[in-house]
């Protein structure tokens, strides 16, 4: 075997995802020298197998479903959705799997690119695994970011391994609708899925341990998605823990606590791992196949030169909060590599406070689930003084212009000591656009008594920040 290739550079970046661009980036306008890793395609997860086809897929579906929620409109809507031009479409947003568009970015935004499986080697040191076998060792001057993310969690369940099971990978690039689908888990993974594929003609069975469906959400919200699931069609099974998965020719089945279920394809969304495990971590001290513990500048705990950015560290696992996180990572590396003082207290360039205390999340589900900060349960198990309030969207004028029957809930969760939003969630059609200036409200600590300034128009769905607030005063 020929000698490896020695290369240099200030901040080498394992993975090639959003994460990863980000802090290349970040890194490259601070005028230091950066290098991307990626052994799949340059995008990652979310433009390819996550976040931009998941939500082509449901896109159609949301779209019809408000055309036919507003008389004159709805008699127009005459057809059902062309799932075939719906895949296609999706297609169009994954660019066909083609990550040329991507790696012609990093070379404009000058980092380099290596492609290739990518693993620590001791301190400051990456050797990547080239496809003809050559090997390119490379050096960080100033810092390794981590940014590998985290890879579809598989449960223990006997035979599940072998039936061919989908990951989130295999619903989200799916060239065709199974006539029947398993949905094991009931996380936002699971029930966005469950939608699309039910409004695209498949019989979905969603099978769920817990005894909710989006189990880390406010109850009315897990309640609503639960009902509209029902409603289309969908068979959601709660408490229903799976004990053993094997095929029947064609047939998957899935043996559970509740009997057994039949289908063509199951697909597996139980949660996420984090995607360490060959990686090299065990070269520095740490334990593969663990979320990689960071503090808030996303420092590897006791390793000053290695960071962790993304769903890696099992902070937040969203991709805007990897893109967050890689913002406020890539500013600290810049200014250690200048020799500043960092200030790491709270909501400072540096570190990323909103992990904790405000993380915007959708789920785009019928109705949608908008979210940002604590829920209720989440302040109460803090400690927090806290009251909740609720306003049912439905009854503000702009949502009945909105949409015909428009049936939705604002929640907020507000702390009685200061009179700030610890969090709110919206449940309704298209609230995903309200969810920007919650998030605003819940990082800027605006005070109840200031909001009653924030004057909403009239009539928009947004009138529903007036009530919730009048509701407050009581």
């Amino acid at each position: 075997m020929s000698a490896a290739t020695e290369k240099t550079y200030d901040v080498v970046v394992l993975g090639a995802g959003s994460t990863g661009e980000n802090i290349a980036d970040i890194v490259v306008r601070g005028g230091l020298t950066a290098v991307l890793v990626e052994p799949e395609l340059v995008g990652g997860e979310c433009s390819y197998w996550a976040c931009m086809p998941s939500k082509a897929l449901l896109r159609g579906t949301e779209v019809l479903a408000e055309a036919q929620a507003v008389d004159g409109a709805a008699q127009a809507v005459t057809g059902e959705q062309d799932v075939d031009a719906t895949l296609a479409r999706r297609d169009r947003f994954t660019s066909h799997w083609d990550d040329s568009g991507q790696a012609q970015w990093v070379e404009g935004a000058g980092i380099d690119l290596i492609r290739g499986p990518g693993r620590l080697d001791g301190e400051r040191t990456v050797v990547v695994a080239g496809a003809d076998g050559h090997e390119t060792r490379l050096t960080a001057r100033h810092a390794v970011a981590v940014c590998t993310g985290s890879l579809a969690a598989v449960p223990p369940v006997d035979g599940l391994a072998e039936v061919g099971a989908w990951s989130p990978r295999e619903a989200t690039s799916a060239k065709a609708v199974p006539g029947r689908l398993l949905v094991l888990g009931g996380g936002y993974v699971g029930c966005e899925m469950a939608t699309a594929f039910r409004a695209f003609g498949a019989q979905v069975t969603v099978l769920q341990r817990g005894d909710r469906l989006l189990p880390n959400a406010e109850p009315k919200a897990s309640e609503a998605v639960t009902a509209s699931l029902r409603d289309s069609g969908v068979d959601v099974r709660l408490d229903t823990g799976v004990t053993g998965a094997r095929r029947e020719g064609d047939e998957v089945v899935l043996t559970t606590s509740s009997g057994e279920f039949r289908g063509d394809e199951v697909l597996v969304a139980v949660g996420r791992a984090a995607r360490t495990g060959d990686i090299g971590v065990d070269t520095v001290g740490l334990e593969p196949g663990r979320y990689l513990d960071v503090d808030d500048t996303l420092q590897v705990t006791g390793h000053p030169w290695l960071y962790a950015v993304g769903d890696v560290n099992g902070r937040s696992l969203l991709t805007h909060m990897g893109k967050y996180q890689a913002r406020q990572a890539g500013a600290a590396i810049v200014a250690r590599a200048r020799g500043e003082e960092l200030d790491t207290s709270d909501w400072s360039p540096f570190v990323a406070t909103a992990d904790a205390a405000a993380v915007p999340s959708v789920v785009f589900t019928t109705p949608q689930i908008a979210s940002v900060g604590r829920t209720a349960a989440q302040a109460q198990k803090e400690g927090l003084p806290h009251r909740v309030v609720e306003y049912p969207i439905g009854d503000v004028a702009g949502a009945s212009l909105f949409a015909d029957g428009y049936e939705g809930t604002a929640i907020a969760v507000v702390d009685t000591d200061r009179e700030v939003l610890l969090g709110v969630t919206f449940v309704g059609t298209a609230v995903a656009e309200l969810l920007q200036a919650a998030t605003i409200a819940v990082v800027a600590e605006v005070p109840i008594a200031r909001l009653w300034h924030a004057v909403p128009a009239y009539p928009t769905i947004s009138e529903v920040w007036l009530r919730l607030l009048e509701t407050y005063r009581g």
